[in-house]
């Protein structure tokens, strides 16, 4: 049996399913037939790819605060998940910048409140805590970091992904491990694909000049990311679960990123995505170094003003943040340990993309083409 098969009729839960990764975690969990039920704050943009979606199957949509500690305890009493997936968090870097106790809050507490729910939820038998490749402390290597090296994220998202992999190998060796509950968090590298309406993200600050018939600006073209489709981490987060759920030897902390010829400067992806853009459309963009000012996605502002510790705009500093200029990751560990492999490089990812923001703006069925993409990996992936 694939670890997709293994699916079929399983409850799971996903936290932040409404947000992008989560939106497509929850299309592949859907095609593989399980029981899903998410748990998150309403989208956070505006178009938004949740909403956009019109999921068939069994979807138990709970609009809910990551940080509402009770009514995460009721939805896991109700729903008795046996697979965990938490994606929940504050994402953006430069968002945490201008609220760093917001991000400390959902994506530190957040994750204490997922860990305790489960440590009161006997029907748990895996989780996959979602972090990312920033939980390393920077130090401009040109290899990439293994999973033994130091956690000590530089700004505040980072860093308080830093603290939820401590908080959750905490819970796992405290309480989980003897429980029988296989933990493992999952730091994966910069994800792009379809269905991205987030500010100060290079894929939607690309389609938005499109769309607005502007130059591209990019901030940094000269650094390295390990960029990939976001297909990849979501597969490999659910092979994870489902491996260690089975055997809960293959429990513990994986990067997952691209291959080496796929690391890619962001000048370099956006050329790329230009490229691709004209053959599909037969529109040629263009780009230049520079802040991406006035695109934000409509309807940003509002959301901000809605989230607490989001509202005194008066204290934000104006400081240009920092930004690591050179960030790679090895996964050596994932690929001998689960046989995984990244599946698509990036020409066929950046064709991927394209073919979505196109179909978009043409109004076609957002849907169909997922589900579509998705089975389309999935094939590639067997014979990878």
């Amino acid at each position: 049996m694939s670890w997709f098969d293994f699916y079929k009729g399983k409850k799971v839960l996903v936290t932040g399913h409404t947000g992008f990764k989560g939106a497509w975690m929850t299309s592949m969990l859907l095609e593989a037939g399980a029981e899903v039920t998410g748990y998150a704050l309403e989208p956070n943009t505006r178009p938004a790819l949740f909403d956009l979606c019109e999921f068939s199957g069994n979807l138990n949509s709970v609009i809910g605060e990551i940080r509402d500690l009770e009514k995460m305890k009721d939805i896991f009493r109700k729903t008795r998940p046996e697979i965990v997936i938490h994606m929940a968090a504050q994402p953006i870097v430069r968002e945490s910048y201008r609220s760093p106790v917001y991000t400390y809050d959902v994506n530190v507490m957040g994750t204490v409140n997922v860990m305790e729910c489960v440590r009161l939820c006997d029907s748990v038998r895996s989780v996959v805590n979602v972090t990312t490749d920033k939980v390393y402390k920077n130090r401009e290597w040109c290899w990439g970091y293994r999973e033994n090296e130091e956690l000590n994220g530089f700004d505040p998202y980072s860093n308080s992904k830093s603290c939820s992999e401590l908080v959750t190998s905490c819970y796992r060796d405290s309480f989980l491990k003897e429980a029988g509950v296989a933990v493992s968090t999952a730091r994966a590298g910069n994800v792009i694909g379809g269905g991205d309406f987030a500010a100060d993200r290079i894929i939607p600050d690309c389609v938005r000049a499109v769309e607005a018939k502007r130059e591209i600006l990019v901030r940094n073209p000269r650094s390295v990311r390990p960029y990939q489709h976001v297909l990849e981490p979501v597969a490999a987060y659910l092979r994870l679960a489902a491996a260690q759920y089975e055997n809960m030897d293959f429990a513990g902390s994986y990067n997952v990123g691209p291959e080496e010829a796929d690391c890619l400067t962001t000048g370099g992806l956006v050329e790329l995505f230009c490229r691709k853009w004209e053959e599909r459309t037969g529109c040629r963009p263009a780009w230049t170094e520079g802040r991406q000012e006035g695109l934000q996605a409509e309807g940003e502002k509002d959301d901000r003003e809605r989230n607490d510790g989001r509202k005194n705009r008066a204290e934000r500093g104006s400081k240009e943040p920092h930004e690591a200029g050179y960030l790679k990751l090895d996964c050596s560990r994932i690929k001998e340990r689960l046989g995984w492999r990244p599946v698509w490089s990036m020409e066929r990812t950046m064709e991927m993309l394209t073919e979505w923001y196109a179909l978009y703006q043409c109004h076609g069925d957002i849907q169909a083409c997922m589900e579509r993409q998705i089975r389309m990996f999935l094939k590639d992936s067997l014979s990878a």
